[in-house]
């Protein structure tokens, strides 16, 4: 019978809890396969799925399950010596070179996996003689997984997926979400790591048009292939950048905004329960993401935790993840975000948190975070 073959990640390491985790993995899958025909089977370190249709469509979904390190198109067989030994018959007249891997999960199996690999290795040489053993870089690998479920799944190679860590399980979070190619890397980034997101979006309508909130809206679809809906906050940053461009010395443009936007993330955040702030920043990338920068920055935020998993990445490797994950071409489509309105020539690079305090004492900042937190539009995207 036909087979997928399903391993987990680093749940292992989990102890007492790891059922807490698998739990919540085989739910998320669960949920990832809805409308798909399939049956679903958790054995000791392994998930089985059979009985299913549409295996080109399953297998997408699945490598696209946080917590699954990789799966395999298996045959399921009786796990006994002579179901095998008949399985393995079948093989005939084959050529090249091959070995044979055997892993005993089930350690009652009566051959140990050296003993099961040489009798199953000299059944297939039987019936193809112009095989030949190569145990290290065989043309074909024969891979045997014997489980406790009594069953083995016989099985040629196997197909990467996410890894990391069920989604949700490290709790929920609030992604800072622009058009740009870095956030939503950030977010792909820690909802491997198992935190369900939430996005908050600025937007400086009518200094950037319709299509740029579009755009984001599109990134955030995006990510749904992975995290399944997104929850999107729309705020207008129109007024509070205006009051900034009049009241405020241009250099310090930047890090007032950003500071403004990082107190408004924390009021949303904290109301709908999240523990902690999202952002695409890397070290150094640009003037507003200098290490004083970002402590100027994060200086407004009283309680939650400000993660940054992009901060050592360079360009390439973040745009190497925003490929594989298909946003992008959507990232780099020519609509610009709020973060380019009233951009000044040259902003600070090294800001003191002195000199940025008394310019924005300029402004009545709790007053312009109610005016955008007024305009706010939350927006359910789903897969």
């Amino acid at each position: 019978m036909k087979a997928i073959l399903i391993r987990m990640g680093e749940l292992f390491l989990k102890g007492g809890n790891r059922y807490i985790f698998e739990n919540m993995l085989v739910s998320n899958i669960r949920k990832k396969l809805e409308g798909l025909s399939y049956k679903l089977e958790k054995t000791q370190g392994r998930l089985v799925i059979n009985n299913y249709e549409n295996e080109d469509e399953l297998i997408e979904r699945l490598t696209k399950v946080f917590g699954l390190v990789s799966i395999s198109k298996a045959e399921e067989i009786d796990a006994t010596v002579e179901s095998l030994e008949e399985f393995f018959g079948r093989y005939k007249n084959l050529e090249g070179s091959f070995k044979v891997e055997v892993k005993r999960g089930d350690k009652r199996f009566k051959l140990d996996s050296m003993q099961l690999a040489k009798r199953l290795g000299e059944i297939i040489l039987e019936n193809s003689p112009k095989l030949v053993v190569d145990l290290y870089s065989p043309q074909i690998v024969f891979k045997v997984d014997i489980r406790q479920n009594g069953k083995a799944y016989v099985f040629d190679g196997n197909i990467s997926c996410c890894g990391g860590l069920p989604l949700g399980s490290a709790g929920g979070g609030l992604l800072l979400l622009s058009g740009g190619i870095d956030s939503p890397v950030a977010g792909f980034l820690m909802a491997k790591r198992g935190l369900k997101l939430e996005a908050l979006h600025f937007h400086s309508y009518p200094y950037t048009s319709p299509e740029a909130k579009q755009k984001v809206l599109t990134l955030a679809k995006k990510l749904c292939a992975y995290v399944d809906s997104v929850k999107v906050h729309c705020i207008s940053f129109t007024k509070v950048q205006e009051a900034i461009h009049a009241n405020c010395s241009p250099e310090f443009m930047i890090t007032i905004m950003r500071r403004i936007m990082m107190r408004i993330a924390e009021t949303i955040a904290k109301r709908e329960n999240l523990g902690c702030i999202v952002t695409g920043e890397s070290l150094g990338q640009v003037a507003s993401q200098t290490m004083q920068s970002m402590t100027v920055t994060q200086n407004v935020v009283d309680l939650l935790p400000v993660f940054r998993p992009c901060i050592a990445m360079d360009k390439e490797e973040i745009i190497k993840i925003a490929k594989d994950i298909d946003t992008f071409e959507t990232s780099i489509l020519p609509y610009e975000d709020c973060c380019t309105v009233f951009l000044p020539k040259n902003p600070v690079i090294k800001p003191k948190l002195e000199k940025t305090e008394a310019e924005e004492s300029r402004l009545n900042v709790q007053e312009l975070i109610d005016q955008a937190m007024a305009t706010e539009e939350v927006i359910e995207i789903k897969k």
